[in-house]
């Protein structure tokens, strides 16, 4: 189900372009970018934090700095399709660290996972000895990440 869009006038639009440039900004920076006082930027954010338009605020990582040297793109192929097998992939998922996203799909995968290992060997542990050897999966296909010329970005909005 689609939740309904949260309306946001221009001064809205800009305070989210900035926090998803600067998200540790200050009420006192907020109102210096968008022309109004600390409180009334403060107030704002508040309102877009409660709202659930602003989702919360994480730090930037390195993973090559982190010993993370390979990140891949594994699709999963579940062999059935049904409320349980779904809930219990979704479980594994959730106890493995190396998986920093999933999605489910539609066409020939189910999920499209983004991974991040130390290495070769550990990418192959985690696709045959946790992904390919749970019950629900029937196959798994995977594409290590070369190079990423766009980081990721924030959202177009407005």
């Amino acid at each position: 189900m689609l939740e309904s869009r949260t309306t946001l006038d221009p001064t809205d639009i800009a305070l989210l372009a900035f926090l998803q440039r600067n998200g540790t900004a200050t009420s006192q920076e907020l109102g210096a970018e968008l022309n109004l006082s600390a409180s009334q930027a403060g107030r704002r954010r508040q309102r877009l934090e409660e709202n659930g338009v602003i989702q919360g605020y994480r730090a930037r990582l390195d993973p090559a700095k982190l010993g993370l040297h390979v990140q891949a793109f594994v699709q999963v192929q579940l062999a059935s399709h049904g409320t349980e097998q779904g809930a219990a992939f979704s479980r594994l998922l959730r106890t493995r660290a190396e998986v920093t996203s999933a999605w489910t799909m539609t066409g020939e995968a189910d999920y499209l996972l983004r991974v991040f290992c130390e290495d070769l060997p550990a990418l192959n542990r985690l696709i045959h000895e946790v992904l390919l050897a749970h019950p629900v999966v029937a196959r798994v296909h995977s594409q290590i990440v070369m190079d990423q010329p766009k980081a990721d970005a924030p959202l177009p909005i407005g």
